[in-house]
């Protein structure tokens, strides 16, 4: 099908309109699985495996020692320069091994632990020994992500993404033939391995045009270059999925466990449609922002993705929350409890969007110390007001969190990245 020409010009709706294709099979099979899961073990087995995808979130990151958005930004940048990227990747090599060695191990030896921690029982020991040996493939995955994303090969990463999120559904759909909580959540686990081989399939010709895995050697030239986003990926994906955990746990401790089901359930709905957004910011708004200097240029390319995108996000959010109701009967039979927190959180996600996209800015010109700032204050206010909220609004209290936690987020981001401009401006004065 040919796109119309509007769409054919525009490189952000080219890679928005091929990305709501791929969103909208992933919620109609998503909104499938999470139904099955939802009637198989009701808000508490959502709840737990809400956590198990938080420990999946920490492991994407740190299996990689989190150089991914690193891998992004510097394949856009040296695409053209094969010594370059040979170094890079020798590098990132590296970092595999270690990042896999110690999280795998880690795992290993503390399974009994995060059983006991996440399913208060030792029944799942043996599920996370087995989660130990898949990590060395979630690193690979994710560093071939990484040069997808940098050559902004969009047409490439919608067919992994919808490809590989049809495999993992059926194989989760076949794990919960026998109601069978331990294998829900391998097959949950084992996600990352099968895109991994839909990116071999899909992409490994392209791949080995870039990557000369012969002569790959273990070195550490871009050791410095890559730590910055080690330190950036702890940050914004270990300690969000930790942070998450122990909300999970707070909500359980503080109300009950079906609320603490409720919200996971709505963050879940919330991480679909975010997906919507992410493509494009690794296939787009990195390697676009990477190459800009001034401030005017940053200021007519950020213009023109909120006036492409974010129409488009605002009324798919409008229509998540007029359809909440029916929304809650097809998916999640009776939890009604779940309701009262969809405007606060489509809000917060609104509010995350226009804030997520500038950024990037960070990302892109590894600004490291304006990053990790930024996030570590992010993440405190949203643990920090959600204990405080959830005493007078409850469950609702953590999405009402999440929404100031954003304002205050976007605010802060806005008036760093005007200073960082100014600066560069002096800086260039004076030179």
């Amino acid at each position: 099908m040919k796109l119309p020409r509007f769409i054919r010009d525009n490189i952000v709706l080219k890679i928005t309109s091929l990305n709501a294709i791929v969103i909208a099979f992933r919620l109609v099979i998503s909104g499938f699985t999470q139904w099955l899961l939802a009637i198989t073990f009701g808000e508490v087995g959502i709840a737990r495996i809400g956590q198990v995808r938080n420990i999946m979130g920490m492991l994407t990151s740190i299996s990689s020692l989190g150089i991914f958005n690193g891998i992004v930004k510097y394949v856009a940048e040296h695409k053209n320069n094969k010594q370059e990227l040979s170094k890079l990747f020798s590098t990132a090599s590296v970092f595999v091994l270690v990042g896999s060695f110690i999280s795998g191990t880690v795992l290993f030896f503390g399974a009994a632990y995060f059983s006991d921690i996440l399913f208060k029982s030792n029944d799942f020991t043996f599920v996370f020994k087995a989660i130990a040996f898949i990590v060395p493939f979630i690193a690979i995955n994710r560093s071939l992500n990484g040069i997808v994303n940098g050559l902004s090969e969009y047409k490439n990463y919608a067919r992994i993404e919808l490809i590989s999120y049809i495999l993992s559904a059926m194989l989760l759909v076949v794990a919960l033939y026998n109601t069978n909580l331990e294998a829900a959540i391998l097959a949950i686990a084992v996600a990352p391995v099968i895109q991994l081989g839909v990116i071999i399939v899909v992409f490994g010709k392209v791949v080995k045009r870039y990557v000369d895995f012969k002569k790959l050697r273990l070195g550490l030239d871009y050791k410095n270059s890559l730590l910055a986003f080690t330190l950036m990926s702890f940050v914004s994906t270990f300690l969000l999925n930790y942070i998450e955990l122990s909300i999970i746990g707070l909500i359980e401790n503080k109300i009950n466990i079906n609320e603490a089901g409720y919200w996971t359930a709505v963050t879940f709905i919330s991480k679909n449609y975010m997906v919507f957004a992410s493509g494009l910011f690794t296939l787009y708004v990195i390697p676009k922002f990477a190459n800009i200097y001034t401030k005017e240029a940053f200021k007519i390319e950020v213009f023109n993705i909120y006036k492409t995108i974010l129409p488009i996000f605002g009324l798919g959010m409008i229509m998540v929350y007029l359809l909440r109701n029916i929304i809650i009967d097809v998916i999640y039979p009776d939890f009604k409890g779940m309701e009262p927190l969809f405007k606060w959180q489509l809000l917060g996600d609104f509010v995350r969007l226009c804030s997520l996209i500038i950024a990037h800015q960070f990302l892109a010109k590894r600004m490291v110390k304006s990053f990790v700032v930024t996030e570590i204050i992010s993440l405190i206010l949203f643990y920090v007001l959600t204990n405080l909220f959830i005493n007078y609004f409850s469950a609702e209290g953590v999405v009402i969190a999440h929404l100031v936690r954003y304002i205050i987020y976007f605010i802060i981001v806005s008036v760093l990245i005007v200073y960082s401009f100014k600066n560069t401006a002096e800086q260039g004065n004076k030179a």
